[in-house]
């Protein structure tokens, strides 16, 4: 029997063994970054996960994850940095919609680990903001969401070492359920491009690429109580006739809920991250060089 002593205390329970060893290891990895980036990293690529239930994600979460040291996430109630695995939302804020505070798989990993299938180099570095239930009014410039995520990535951005570059890249936006009620989707354009033209303005990135899904076809089943979710969708995939460097990933053909209706299941959920990733490097393709580096 092999024993593991940390800070004087000796166990031998297995599951005692993981918990203590994942977090001395996080909060190594919280202390500093600047003094625990991989030796092949080059630069930071910021990515903000701004939205609702499905963005905090609601999957079933697999029994095991692996952590990979490239992938990181900020902590939702310290703003400290740790391994990534899901769930990325762990702050315990109950959701608006149903008064949960549950969290699951939702796309932000597979979206940072399909980036890194391109660029072995990167250190990707996830801003989770999501709330669940919120709708738009709350994500607008001066709004609570709003200033929280702004805060979060401005201090993100000098959060690693002065000599390795740090981009945001991307905010993703999975979002729209609690605008299918009554007339709120009749402002519902006006209102996303005003955040992605103030986030944009308020990070000095004119060109950052902003990347939504469309929320699920399955509300159909709920219709009678969010019966504007069509007509949302339609604003989310026609978003890029009036905003640039926009992308929206189409889920009607692959969206499965978890059976509440309302939900992406896991499976979903890694496939919209996948196509998150389709959709930044298409905008990136189409027009190079959109980041500006720190």
């Amino acid at each position: 029997m092999k024993f593991i002593f940390i800070n004087n205390i000796i166990t031998k329970n297995k599951f005692q063994i993981y918990l203590i060893c994942i977090l001395f290891s996080n909060d190594i990895m919280s202390q500093n970054c600047n003094n625990y980036l991989p030796s092949n990293v080059s630069h930071v690529s910021i990515v903000l996960l701004m939205g609702q239930s499905n963005m905090k994600g609601r999957g079933k979460i697999p029994e095991k994850q692996i952590e990979n040291p490239q992938i990181i996430s900020m902590n939702m109630t310290n703003d400290k940095w740790y391994p990534a695995i899901h769930p990325l939302h762990t702050n315990g804020i109950p959701d608006l919609i149903d008064g949960s505070s549950n969290a699951g798989v939702g796309p932000g990993l597979d979206f940072a680990e399909a980036l890194l299938e391109k660029d072995s180099t990167a250190l990707i570095a996830l801003i989770p903001c999501a709330k669940g239930g919120s709708w738009i009014d709350l994500w607008m410039p001066g709004a609570d969401l709003y200033k929280e995520a702004l805060r979060r990535t401005t201090k993100a951005l000098v959060d690693f070492p002065k000599n390795i570059k740090v981009n945001v890249i991307a905010a993703l936006w999975l979002q729209g359920e609690s605008d299918s009620k009554g007339n709120r989707y009749k402002m519902y354009e006006a209102k996303l491009k005003k955040i992605v033209e103030n986030i944009r303005l308020d990070l000095s990135l004119p060109n950052l690429p902003f990347i939504s899904a469309t929320i699920g076809a399955f509300m159909e089943n709920i219709s009678q109580d969010y019966p504007q979710y069509k007509s949302i969708n339609k604003i989310l995939l026609n978003a890029n006739n009036a905003i640039d460097n926009y992308r929206c990933v189409h889920t009607k053909d692959f969206g499965v809920d978890i059976g509440d209706n309302m939900h992406y299941d896991t499976a979903s959920q890694q496939e919209i991250g996948n196509r998150y990733a389709k959709m930044y490097f298409d905008i990136i393709n189409t027009k190079p060089c959109l980041i500006k580096n720190k």
